[in-house]
């Protein structure tokens, strides 16, 4: 199912981050902090260019920008120094950091059911894993707990980095209803590691106007190349928020959950533009537009049944788009222990998205690995097995002695 959908399931990635778009404008009206808006539009921003960065693989696509605004949210909250700067200009963050923080905890208040909705679920957890007896500061550890309810679990990295790698899968298992499996694999921590931030998001909801199993056709679906594959292409026929451009190359349909809550926007450019020009003209100003242009009419809407399965390691790519320094010998995330021995070692991101007649299914994981710096080892030299010997004049270098031990217990005259 895989390549069927290659333009469908490439702009379902935006799901999420449209909604947040959408939902900036009724949250600045409410109740809670004036930054609210503005860390709305600083995801929104952060994941269009990660989304440009990331659509250069090939196939289909899935991720989830708001697990990973969480995630390094948390990481920044450690964060000092040119590290802290480049990380704001990277993700938009902004200073006093507790300021910043509570805006962020008061849109994850709002993106959050406050109760169980009929029709739809979303859950959002955070934790933090640290090395058992190593040293983090009060107020980093507060500060987690405090605005993303990441609470601590000791583990040991050192000693037990399997078991360590299992608790925390199971962990991320266990709050993405058994979808991302695996998210950290061998070799991902070791006994450098100190501490991982993980974040988990999940979304199961019922579309507030279901799909008949019966209208679910095989139908023809084109690839990038014209190239034709078969596909089960779901119908209904509906009143949509729907938006058309004038040229009539990129159709806009809005496509609520139950609850109306939340929605799948779903962007199609026409075949022979192609989603490419679509990915390079993404912005949050042009989404916006077209948002606010959505009117409801009655449409016809096929639509293939997708699956999706996508796995992203980011250290390289945040580097790129300037957050290098976190990932390297000058990082400064002083603000988790003190000193400057820490840096990240790999952002781990993770994502699942099923979607059917009935509704979608869609979660994400998101880890921040955090190790020491290479630092210079104490050497361990045992001699505990037979060896070679000398004694040496040091200014002339003249060999005065020199032996073997093959035996320490046996001494000869």
């Amino acid at each position: 199912m895989k390549n069927l959908i290659l333009n469908t399931g490439r702009i379902f990635a935006l799901v999420f981050l449209v909604f947040l778009v959408q939902s900036g404008a009724a949250y600045c009206t409410t109740a809670g902090p004036e930054n609210l808006e503005h860390i709305v539009h600083a995801n929104t921003a952060f994941a269009l260019k990660l989304y440009k960065n990331v659509s250069k693989k090939e196939g289909n696509l899935f991720f989830s920008p708001f697990s990973i605004s969480d995630a390094l949210a948390m990481t920044y909250a450690g964060a000092r120094g040119n590290t802290e700067r480049q990380m704001e200009d990277v993700l938009g963050f902004f200073r006093p950091q507790e300021r910043f923080h509570a805006g962020f905890s008061a849109l994850i208040e709002k993106v959050l059911p406050k109760e169980p909705q009929k029709g739809y679920t979303l859950r959002l957890a955070n934790a933090m894993w640290g090395q058992k007896g190593y040293r983090f500061l009060p107020i980093f550890i507060n500060t987690i707990d405090r605005y993303y309810h990441g609470g601590l679990f000791r583990v040991d990295f050192v000693k037990k980095t399997e078991e360590t790698r299992q608790k925390i899968n199971l962990w991320v298992e266990k709050h993405t209803e058994n979808k991302i499996k695996n998210l950290i694999q061998k070799g991902d921590i070791n006994l450098l590691t100190r501490l991982v931030l993980t974040n988990a998001i999940y979304f199961k909801g019922l579309w507030a106007s279901q799909f008949s199993a019966n209208n679910t056709k095989s139908a023809a679906f084109y690839l990038d190349d014209e190239r034709l594959v078969s596909t089960p292409m779901m119908f209904q026929s509906g009143q949509f928020p729907y938006f058309e451009s004038r040229d009539r190359k990129l159709q806009v349909i809005e496509l609520p959950y139950a609850g109306k809550a939340i929605s799948m926007l779903v962007f199609l450019p026409g075949r022979k533009e192609g989603l490419s020009r679509l990915e390079k003209s993404l912005s949050v100003k042009g989404l916006r537009a077209m948002i606010a242009s959505l009117q409801t009419r009655k449409v016809d809407v096929y639509l293939p049944r997708f699956r999706i399965n996508s796995k992203f390691y980011l250290a390289n790519v945040l580097s790129s788009m300037g957050m290098s320094d976190a990932f390297s010998k000058r990082a400064d995330l002083s603000g988790m222990t003190g000193n400057k021995e820490l840096q990240i070692s790999k952002v781990i991101h993770q994502a699942y998205v099923n979607v059917d007649e009935k509704g979608t299914e869609a979660a994400a994981a998101t880890a921040v690995v955090i190790r020491l710096k290479a630092v210079i080892r104490n050497p361990v030299f045992r001699a505990d097995h037979p060896f070679l010997f000398m004694m040496v004049h040091k200014e002339t270098g003249s060999i005065l002695f020199m032996g073997r031990v093959k035996n320490p217990a046996e001494e000869k005259m």
